[in-house]
């Protein structure tokens, strides 16, 4: 049994360019929200149009994750990553330039595509770089910590960018970044694909495409609607279509998904635990970020300032743990970091209207534990597949992390939502005009611009009962994200108590397969 061989600064080096994208990808996430009021101005969407500016980016980025990594192992890792940065930065300056509302639609999907590309050959490409345990994991703490410096940054850039210039700047915050990954990729990156010949399943892509995409739409749907006929049955069709793509790559002889990676205990419990671990952190994320502006009063720039010691906390965690943790079995630190978000979140069960403190701090216990368990979690999954199948396994986590962001806004939304109106009770309310109480029974903001319609003591009694009912909402829904983080704590310290770091001989280093003769960097 061969020892991994260690990576070197042409590695660490080809690491700090892999982040540059994964950072750029991110804040394109969250970039967007501080344009809205300078965009509609000059482009003047329709509220339909406007959601799909918002949305779009997102869909896509999870529609095209499954094919873009299996493309990757197909094509050549570095190759496609390189093809989707010069797409993203061509399509940045394009969404800039955008004269209409469908042309900033188009751009912002052709973004997504190019984010799809660029995510799973990034964490391909580290599977492929780093063959020891312990610089692997510490390679994806870097990862993870560009990902979430790049969510936390987008908002507060895009704010800065905006004092100054006009909406579409915000886009060309990646032509420049996409350019250095091109100049430096092919000098600093390694090439690796499979020696797969056969075509490629393009049925399976657009079954993927289907079921991705109505899965994720439907779920946000609910989320923000509640449990309406269109939603529903567009996720059932998600699921239909994703069984018949499931079983497509049963019978396939080129499948787009080798569905052997689910045969390994390790890679199943760790893509489901990434599915929880980033539902409870986007649901808690949805409900603190109302509580900043809606009970707190914040701005929404000063909302997003609140939420960066919560981004700060978990970015020496993902950075400095694979060492503090490199002689105790994964499954205990994920267990542990899980155990730690649960206490972060029973500090948040405790915040009222005036305890911002309590929230911040919750907030930062709660994220610190995520990402631990995100670090080993990505690691566990991407190390329990092969080299030559890194690109397939990167596209399922991501894919995990994204239907986990719908899910967990959904359920927990649906939760939230219920306990507010609950807490909205018509004896509450009397006294209320009509129309002010059912927009009140809605949504704390809706009880907002309720309250600023009624004069006196009846707005100011109006917006203390929605308050009081939002915060039992998220007392409750903070419960329940302890108590599912709890659980998924204890499933894996039982399933995987016996299951080490990947051995050495799976991680030995490959010859690398190099397409058309070009030569590995």
């Amino acid at each position: 049994m061969g020892v991994p061989t260690k990576a070197g600064r042409k590695e660490w080096a080809g690491l700090a360019i892999l982040a540059l994208p994964t950072l750029l990808v991110s804040m394109d996430l969250t970039v967007l929200h501080l344009t809205v009021p300078g965009l509609t101005e000059d482009l003047n969407p329709s509220s339909t149009q406007l959601l799909w500016i918002v949305d779009i980016y997102g869909f896509m980025i999870a529609g095209c994750l499954v094919t873009a990594g299996s493309l990757g192992d197909r094509i050549g890792r570095r190759r496609l990553m390189l093809y989707g940065a010069a797409l993203f930065g061509v399509a940045s300056v394009l969404a800039a330039l955008s004269t209409s509302a469908a042309m900033l639609i188009v751009t912002r999907g052709l973004l997504g595509v190019a984010g799809a590309t660029l995510m799973p050959s990034t964490m391909a490409l580290i599977r492929t770089m780093f063959h020891d345990d312990v610089q692997r994991s510490r390679a994806i703490g870097v990862w993870m910590t560009s990902f979430m410096a790049g969510a936390a940054l987008g908002p507060l850039v895009g704010g800065a960018l905006l004092n100054f210039f006009w909406w579409g700047s915000v886009f060309l915050m990646g032509v420049p970044v996409m350019l250095l990954l091109l100049l430096l990729g092919p000098k600093l990156l390694p090439e690796y694909r499979t020696d797969t010949t056969g075509p490629m399943d393009f049925v399976g892509v657009v079954l993927s495409l289907v079921s991705v995409l109505s899965v994720v739409y439907g779920v946000k749907q609910i989320a923000g609607d509640g449990l309406t006929l269109l939603p529903v049955v567009i996720t059932v069709v998600g699921v239909l279509v994703g069984w018949a793509f499931v079983h497509r790559q049963r019978v396939s002889a080129n499948p787009l998904l080798d569905l052997g990676l689910f045969g390994n205990i390790r890679f199943n419990v760790a893509v489901v635990a990434l599915v929880v671990n980033t539902g409870v952190m986007m649901g808690l994320n949805f409900f603190a970020a109302q509580y900043l502006q809606l009970v707190h009063g914040s701005s929404p720039l000063e909302a997003g300032l609140w939420t960066l010691p919560m981004t700060i906390a978990g970015i020496p965690v993902a950075l400095l743990i694979p060492s503090v943790a490199r002689n105790i079995r994964p499954a205990y630190v994920m267990a542990l970091g899980l155990v730690v978000a649960a206490i972060g979140f029973a500090l948040i069960t405790q915040v009222e209207v005036s305890r911002l403190a309590l929230l911040v701090a919750g907030t930062v216990v709660m994220f610190a534990g995520l990402s631990a368990m995100g670090v080993f979690g990505t690691d566990m999954a991407v190390g329990a597949a092969p080299p030559e199948r890194a690109g397939s396994a990167s596209a399922v986590t991501s894919t995990a992390n994204e239907l986990g962001g719908a899910l967990g806004l959904a359920l927990l939304g649906s939760v939230g939502t219920a306990v507010y109106r609950a807490g909205m009770t018509d004896g509450d309310l009397t006294g209320v005009p009509a129309g002010a109480a059912h927009d009140a029974k809605e949504s704390l903001g809706g009880a907002v611009r309720a309250a600023d319609r009624l004069a006196g003591p009846a707005g100011t009694d109006l917006l203390s009962t929605a308050r009081d009912a939002f915060l039992d909402s998220l007392h409750v829904v903070s419960l329940v994200c302890a108590v599912a983080v709890l659980l998924l704590a204890a499933v894996i310290a039982v399933l995987l108590r016996d299951t080490g770091r990947p051995s050495a001989k799976q991680d030995a280093p490959l010859p690398e397969a190099v397409p058309d003769g070009v030569e590995a960097g």
